[in-house]
């Protein structure tokens, strides 16, 4: 029976990688992001899109309402909005302590509260029993990312994801988080990467290589399934063993 499905930050990188898998096992699917002509370029099968900017509530509330009129109830929401900030304005110059501010901010209204957001919003619409919520979070989170801002947004995730998975599974409904290590052909590092940076990275792993987004989609898939029933409140990490569970 095909699922309604909904994936924020769907018109690029693991988001539109995930959006491939569930649409061609027949799901019904729906984009979310910022830029509507990235989400209408999305070559997903029947997929419907809404742009909006997920860290402003009133924004929210117009997706929560179109996904009740377009699909009535969510069997899945796929978190993979974020980023590091690179489309986002320039932090103020001059003064240090500001730009800190600016660069914290930054990160967590992009990783974090777009996530929260999307879940308070569309929690009354989620299948029960049989829903999932799966949150997006990082490598970054285990052990930082410089100037430890997108790393904090990151890890935010999964402490809320722990008290989603308690609030909602008396509803049958699992909570999960994947932690996705160096993933290639995405945006998130912009036009370019240091060939010295990437070799560093996929030395780091045990089989090698860089991941894919179709390795993390390939994880959301299944945590999704009826396989997984029984999984919840979990982080899985997807990075090629370059860092191990603790």
């Amino acid at each position: 029976m095909a699922r309604n499905v909904v994936i924020s930050g769907g018109g690029t990188g693991i988001g539109l990688a995930a959006a491939r898998v569930f649409a061609a096992g027949g799901d019904r699917v729906v984009l979310l992001g910022r830029r509507a002509e990235v989400l209408e370029k999305a070559e997903v099968p029947g997929a419907l899109t809404y742009a909006a900017d997920l860290a402003e509530p009133e924004e929210v509330r117009g997706v929560a309402a179109f996904v009740e009129r377009e699909l009535g109830t969510v069997d899945v929401l796929v978190h993979s909005a974020g980023g590091s900030g690179l489309l986002e304005p320039q932090a103020p110059k001059g003064d240090p302590l500001a730009a800190v501010a600016h660069t914290w901010t930054v990160n967590f209204r992009l990783n974090t509260l777009t996530a929260v957001l999307l879940t308070e919003a569309l929690k009354p619409r989620l299948a029960e029993p049989g829903g999932r919520v799966l949150f997006l979070s990082s490598i970054a989170a285990y052990r930082g990312s410089g100037s430890g801002a997108y790393a904090a947004s990151k890890a935010g995730l999964h402490p809320y994801a722990h008290d989603l998975a308690r609030e909602l599974g008396p509803r049958g409904i699992t909570a999960n988080v994947v932690a996705p290590g160096y993933i290639e052909d995405t945006e998130f590092f912009g036009d370019a990467m240091a060939e010295e940076r990437r070799n560093r990275l996929i030395g780091e792993t045990s089989n090698g290589r860089a991941g894919t987004p179709g390795d993390v989609a390939e994880t959301l898939h299944w945590l999704a399934s009826p396989g997984a029933g029984h999984i919840t409140s979990q982080i899985i990490q997807v990075n090629g063993g370059a860092e191990r569970g603790h």
